[in-house]
């Protein structure tokens, strides 16, 4: 059964149930009644009689009925479920997905989709804004179900839709919860690396490096937080670089590189997580961030400030369990390469994979001749690389592991036309932007020139290889949802009818990393839950296809031992 939850004026809630695909007798009450209304369905002895709700956009209703120690098993998030069916391929021709843009459209729109590289892919971490649709709950949800009820693959959608709503529960709950997080722990890792906070002005170890700086590159007056000064600085000594980042610095030898390098570093830590940061977001022991569910293209979460999608291992020990209780913190294996495994059903690589580490398995399958070649390969393959030593081994990787290689070069070429490309359960890629195709029109236009035609190729590439790794990275989103979706429950199950602060419970996600919250008696419970939910996760997405997902937990105090 659903009911479908909509608000009334200001101080009111409608709730519809819907069986069969048939309207019950609507029923409003005044909103101050709605976690008496939720409890008692959601305390239905058998799973089958509790409802999943259905409601415009979760982060609006579900912190209301948290605070009040009403958890939900299941819901529909109609404003993330839209996005997917907007634009996927898979249900491209219903009306949802054909027809004008409505107040829907305003409520799911994310960043534009993010330009083609390492960083953006991966290290994405935005400050998104955006209020979810009240208008026509019930006309959504209808349109949502005939979408994926006509669409190529009714099943693969209904699994993701599910899995990204029970991401948006998730990501409440870590909220509410918030990740154990001592603020004395990480003064004194501050203080340790950059010197006691000053009352103004840099820490002590920070304004040494400086002074370093400074004298090596004989210019006193220098900020080195500056780029531009920096470069005139860099340049005036001989030391002829294109621009300041620490990449190209490494690459050159000089006095001035070891101190410069350790300050830029230093400098970030200040700047992203420095004291600041820590009274702005740590409060009674807690990291609270807020998570974005499908805030990037590729389904991958984003946080709205904070920074929790790129917390530094210089303050991971600050992560901290509470007395009596662990902190279970696991990661996936080489998930992309496994992904790319499942999607492409390639048997040689599952083989590879089975039981041992997967770069080792590429060696001893006798395709490269060392690990670090292995993986230099395999990113080379999943990112597009044509050059370097990337390039030299795509030959070897394509004769051992013909069908990942095809997979991702179909997606290539695919994207280099300008068209879409989907995911396992069905989320798709956006379209170039208009200005993309300008240009490639421009290129084959009779009067083109030289310059148009190599503007064009290189835009091609690009969108190409974002195409080639957003199969693999979308579908290494919706496994780590059902990964995450299949925890909670067993979570939950662990300890039945506790409060969800008291019984273990979800506090971090970061892409294919998770960290358990949990009391030391039930930690070696909460683990193996982990490991037993991974494996679920890719019998989900694929079947009885043998590739394996295996995970590391470790039990610890904090999550600096983890590592």
């Amino acid at each position: 059964m659903h009911i479908v939850l909509e608000r009334v004026g200001r101080d009111a809630v409608r709730a519809v149930p819907l069986e069969g695909g048939a309207a019950g007798e609507p029923r409003d009450f005044p909103a101050s009644q709605l976690p008496a209304y939720v409890t008692r369905l959601e305390s239905a002895p058998a799973a089958d009689d509790r409802p999943r709700w259905v409601w415009s956009d979760t982060r609006s209703w579900y912190p209301e009925l948290l605070r009040a120690g009403v958890r939900v098993e299941r819901c529909v998030d109609l404003t993330l479920s839209h996005a997917i069916l907007r634009a996927s391929t898979l249900s491209a021709m219903s009306p949802l997905a054909t027809g004008p843009a409505t107040a829907w459209d305003a409520a799911t729109a994310v960043e534009d989709a993010p330009p083609p590289s390492h960083s953006a892919l991966f290290d994405f971490d935005a400050d998104l804004s955006g209020g979810a649709a009240e208008a026509s709950s019930l006309a959504e949800f209808t349109a949502q179900q005939e979408a994926v009820a006509g669409s190529a693959d009714p099943g693969r959608l209904r699994l993701l839709l599910a899995a990204e709503s029970a991401g948006a529960l998730i990501a409440v709950e870590m909220r509410q919860c918030g990740l154990p997080y001592s603020a004395a722990r990480h003064d004194e890792l501050l203080t340790t690396l950059l010197g006691a906070r000053p009352a103004f002005g840099r820490p002590a170890v920070l304004e040494h490096l400086a002074q370093q700086v400074r004298a090596e590159l004989d210019a006193p007056d220098l900020n080195p937080d500056s780029p531009p000064s920096l470069l005139k600085a860099l340049r005036r000594a001989g030391i002829l670089v294109d621009s300041t980042g620490s990449w190209e610095l490494r690459e050159v030898e000089h006095p001035v590189i070891e101190p410069l390098l350790r300050y830029k570093k230093l400098s970030r830590l200040l700047s992203a997580n420095g004291w600041a940061w820590l009274e702005s977001w740590v409060h009674d022991g807690r990291f609270r961030p807020d998570y974005v569910p499908g805030g990037v293209v590729t389904g991958r979460w984003a946080t709205r400030g904070g920074g929790a999608l790129q917390l530094p291992k210089q303050v991971r020990g600050a992560v901290v369990a509470d007395p009596g209780w662990k902190l279970v913190v696991a990661d996936a294996a080489q998930l992309e390469p496994r992904i790319l495994t499942g999607l492409s059903a390639d048997t040689a690589m599952a083989d590879a994979g089975r039981g041992k580490d997967l770069y080792a398995g590429i060696v001893a399958s006798g395709a490269v001749d060392e690990r670090a070649h292995a993986k230099v390969a395999m990113l080379g393959a999943m990112y597009g690389a044509t050059t370097g030593e990337s390039g030299r081994l795509m030959p070897r990787l394509t004769r051992a592991f013909p069908r990942a290689v095809r997979l991702v070069e179909e997606a290539a070429r695919a994207g280099e036309r300008g068209a879409v490309v989907t995911s396992r359960l069905g989320r798709s890629s956006p379209p170039p932007s208009a200005a993309w195709r300008t240009a490639q029109s421009a290129a084959s236009a009779a009067d083109s020139t030289a310059a148009d035609e190599r503007r064009a190729r290189a835009q091609a590439r690009d969108w190409g290889r974002f195409t080639r790794n957003f199969v693999v990275q979308a579908t290494a989103a919706e496994w780590a949802l059902c990964w995450m979706a299949e925890l909670r429950n067993r979570l939950t199950a662990l300890a039945p009818g506790r409060p969800l602060a008291e019984s273990p419970h979800l506090v971090y996600f970061l892409h294919d990393e998770v960290i358990v919250h949990t009391p030391a008696a039930l930690a070696e419970e909460a683990a193996a839950a982990v490991e037993e939910s991974a494996a679920r996760a890719g019998r989900l997405l694929f079947g009885a296809f043998p590739v394996d997902f295996p995970v590391t937990a470790a039990i610890v105090d904090t999550y600096a031992e983890a590592k």
